[in-house]
């Protein structure tokens, strides 16, 4: 059961972060972007594209599907940068937690990678589940490990040369929000019943002329709580990406006084882009259990 709520989990996560939904009548220009070369383009490097860039090694054209259209929707399946890079990381993180559950399972104590991987897996059951949903938590520990080891890895990836993250995309993480608010609803609605919960959306003992404007209130709160975890993921890695490729930009600008001033800044940028990578992934897994205990725990 385990690996099945693990397997469904990475399944929602492909599907729903990383599909491309445009409309026909937004104008959009499938016309190929001609790009200089010559010139540093930060917007053109951060955005997404069919292609991954190794630079002087040359460029990796993805396979691209065609789009799928549904009245006045254009749904684009087409492998991109930042999927590419969602299998990559997923697949590097699977390799990873089946070569530690292998040694734990060899093992007495854990050692290496093991050791490394039970020491976060207990840390995000002991200080993070439990603390702040009980033992109740237990039984949801698979989808938290799994969005957590994802963000994770996902924000990581990019640190590596000629990678990039795809938490840099806000369709990968509005599709990771989206998980967590469908998970808070389910799990409000299981335990109180479609009416109960929505009920117990609206705090009791409000005066009756406060309780359109709370109704209107609250259910806007359904949507800003996903909307804020989607953007603090989105800022922060798409923040760190700008803030080096500015950097390295001073070099062609000043020449080797931007050497001077560049390298060091930018490296000390990706030393502290490793913590940002692991605080995003805690502050994520963080958020969706207290919004998932606050719709099991409406009082």
């Amino acid at each position: 059961m385990k690996y099945k709520k693990l397997i469904l989990s990475f399944i929602f996560i492909f599907v729903i972060g990383t599909l491309n939904i445009y409309s026909q009548e937004s104008g959009h220009n499938d016309a190929p972007q001609k790009h200089n070369d010559e010139k540093l383009d930060i917007v053109e490097k951060v955005a997404d594209h069919n292609y991954v860039d190794f630079y002087f090694f040359g460029k990796l054209q993805l396979p691209q599907i065609p789009k799928v259209h549904i009245g006045n929707v254009t749904i684009d399946f087409s492998v991109t940068k930042s999927l590419f890079m969602m299998f990559l990381s997923s697949i590097i993180l699977i390799i990873v937690l089946v070569t530690a559950a292998r040694k734990n399972t060899k093992n007495r104590v854990p050692k290496g990678v093991g050791n490394f991987i039970e020491t976060i897996i207990v840390f995000i059951r002991d200080e993070v589940v439990v603390p702040n949903m009980g033992k109740e938590g237990l039984k949801m520990l698979p989808f938290f490990l799994t969005v957590f080891f994802f963000i994770l890895f996902a924000n990581l990836i990019g640190l590596i040369p000629f990678m990039a993250q795809p938490t840099k995309n806000i369709n990968v993480t509005t599709g990771l929000a989206l998980i967590t608010f469908t998970m808070t609803q389910v799990a409000g609605m299981k335990k109180y019943g479609v009416i109960g919960y929505f009920k117990g959306l609206v705090p009791q003992g409000v005066p009756v002329f406060v309780l359109p404007i709370m109704i209107i209130v609250e259910f806007i709160g359904l949507f800003t709580k996903p909307f804020a975890l989607l953007m603090r993921l989105f800022a922060n890695i798409t923040a760190g990406t700008i803030i080096v490729l500015s950097l390295i930009s001073l070099i062609f600008i000043m020449s080797w006084a931007g050497v001077v001033i560049a390298v060091p800044f930018a490296l000390f940028i990706d030393c502290l882009e490793i913590f940002v990578g692991v605080l995003q992934a805690y502050i994520f897994t963080m958020l969706s259990v207290i919004f998932i205990n606050m719709a099991m725990h409406q009082h």
